[in-house]
């Protein structure tokens, strides 16, 4: 194995998750990069999720793994209440759902796609392979068409958390930023926070998981056209809208954080929200919001017009 000085803290929350965890936890076991240190908060669960944490660690004597309750306030607290805790100490922190499996170089590739970044805050974040409940492979997830940046993460979000790592720098942000209460997810705070505050966002058009689909996902890929449909009922029912009020709510209170210009776009962001019709596309057009795909971009006209941004 290649045996670096960068380590990386895995946060891993956890909840009723012992149908696919073993996989998961020897996927971690056989990266290539072997300076890591596991860390899982546990939400409560019921199952053998923590037995299987217990035995992972007595066949790693030589490794940190620890186990502590989580806060129980769902999937996105628990991820942050592990990034926000001062005493995980790494250079590199990643997260990791209890579901997936990772590919060998994962965390490789991120340390590597990192390491220029060093002086600034920086996230990292690729595309993955779609996979079934039994891995088979369905497709990769979609690329991006535009560069990462905040006017992009106002109104989507781009990599997974599933695929995150944020440089010791990024970290620093999150802890000066607070808990981010009633933050729609994790990664898409995250996002909008590290992108907000001038650093880097690093995206990866290589793969380095498998996103396992099964009837027990939070959210789930957006592969599938009925997948699409939903995301767009969704979107048209006020749900966006939900989220977008919450994260600026969040954004809101880390404002001194971020760039002045970018706290310009997210005081624009929240008045265009007030708005509908002619006003609010107009509102959209001068804020320079955009998302991943021309479909995107005319599904988020058209919800602005009706209010539902």
């Amino acid at each position: 194995m290649q045996k670096t000085r960068t380590h990386v803290a895995i946060l891993m929350a956890s909840y009723n998750g012992a149908r696919f965890l073993r996989d998961q936890l020897d996927s971690i076991a056989a990266q290539d990069h072997d300076d890591w240190s596991l860390h899982v908060s546990d939400d409560g669960s019921h199952d053998p999720t923590l037995g299987i944490v217990a035995a992972f660690a007595r066949d790693h004597p030589g490794r940190r793994i620890v186990w502590r309750k989580g806060p129980a306030r769902g999937s996105t607290a628990n991820f942050l209440s592990l990034l926000r805790d001062p005493a995980i100490r790494a250079d590199h922190f990643a997260f990791a759902d209890q579901d997936d499996v990772w590919l060998p170089g994962k965390l490789t590739r991120a340390v590597a796609m990192l390491a220029p970044h060093a002086d600034t805050p920086a996230l990292y974040g690729s595309r993955t392979w779609i996979a079934a409940e039994d891995l088979t492979i369905r497709g990769p997830s979609p690329l991006p068409r535009r560069a990462p940046g905040f006017r992009n993460a106002l109104v989507q979000s781009l990599a997974g958390g599933n695929t995150m790592v944020l440089n010791a720098r990024a970290r620093r942000i999150a802890l000066m930023a607070g808990p981010a209460e009633g933050a729609a997810c994790h990664d898409w705070w995250l996002y909008q926070l590290v992108s907000g505050a001038g650093g880097r966002v690093v995206f990866d058009r290589v793969p380095t998981l498998l996103y396992r689909q099964h009837d027990g996902n939070q959210i789930g890929a957006n592969l599938s056209f009925h997948a699409r449909l939903r995301r767009l009922s969704g979107l048209f029912r006020g749900r966006f809208a939900e989220w977008n009020r919450a994260n600026a709510n969040a954004l809101l209170q880390a404002a001194p954080l971020l760039t002045q210009e970018n706290r310009a776009c997210l005081d624009a962001f929240i008045r265009l929200r007030g708005n509908r019709g002619l006003a609010a596309l107009r509102g959209l057009r001068a804020a320079g919001l955009c998302r991943q795909s021309r479909a995107g971009d005319l599904s988020l006209a058209v919800a602005a017009m009706m209010g539902r941004v």
